[in-house]
């Protein structure tokens, strides 16, 4: 009869071989998110949500009709206000985040391609990696990201908002797609030295 210490020890060993499941749930998970949240920037609600960081950002707001004039036309989700939402039609807000989930949408499918082509999944990953530094320079942008001076002593940094909680979980994307980068790397290498390797033996 095996010991606790014995059975724990198996358990520890048996443990140190997860990364390898570890990194496909990252990649499948990095491009669920992708894919799903993509696919809402299709959807008017979403959208909408998008404006403030949109709207502030100084690589992104030339996208924009009127983005100086966004605090004024902000809807709740789940709120339909057809003259705000002619607004955000006339201020391209919804052509915009159509190309931005078009986009997001590739990215996750390029994630899921590493099952048949590792330069395509290589790529998807690196795409993976990017997308996140510019949604975590909001932070830096966005006045929405933070909570605002309404009259409770808790506002600013380091006081999140909704938005802004939402913003920071991209710091975890990151990370998963710097694991995705080198496992790709790591398989791109394997399959160039395998040549390589039947060559000289072939000699």
């Amino acid at each position: 009869m095996n010991s606790p210490n014995t059975l724990i020890q198996k358990l520890l060993i048996q443990a140190t071989e997860l990364d390898k499941i570890g990194v496909h749930l990252i990649r499948i998970g990095v491009a669920i998110i992708f894919i799903w949240i993509g696919a809402l920037k299709f959807v008017p609600y979403e959208a909408d949500s998008i404006t403030p960081f949109v709207a502030n950002s100084p690589v992104m707001s030339f996208f924009y009709e009127h983005p100086e004039q966004y605090k004024t036309h902000l809807t709740h989700e789940g709120q339909l206000d057809p003259v705000q939402r002619q607004w955000q039609t006339d201020n391209h807000t919804y052509a915009f985040s159509d190309g931005l989930g078009t986009v997001e949408i590739l990215i996750g499918l390029l994630v899921l391609s590493y099952a048949v082509s590792r330069r395509m999944g290589m790529i998807g990953s690196v795409l993976a990696f990017l997308t996140p530094l510019v949604t975590l320079s909001f932070l830096i942008t966005t006045p929405e990201a933070w909570v605002s001076n309404l009259g409770d002593g808790d506002f600013g940094f380091p006081y999140l908002s909704g938005g802004g909680r939402l913003v920071l979980k991209d710091v975890l994307m990151l990370a998963g797609a710097v694991v995705m980068i080198a496992d790709s790397a790591r398989q791109l290498l394997q399959e160039k030295s395998a040549p390589q390797a039947y060559e000289a033996q072939s000699v």
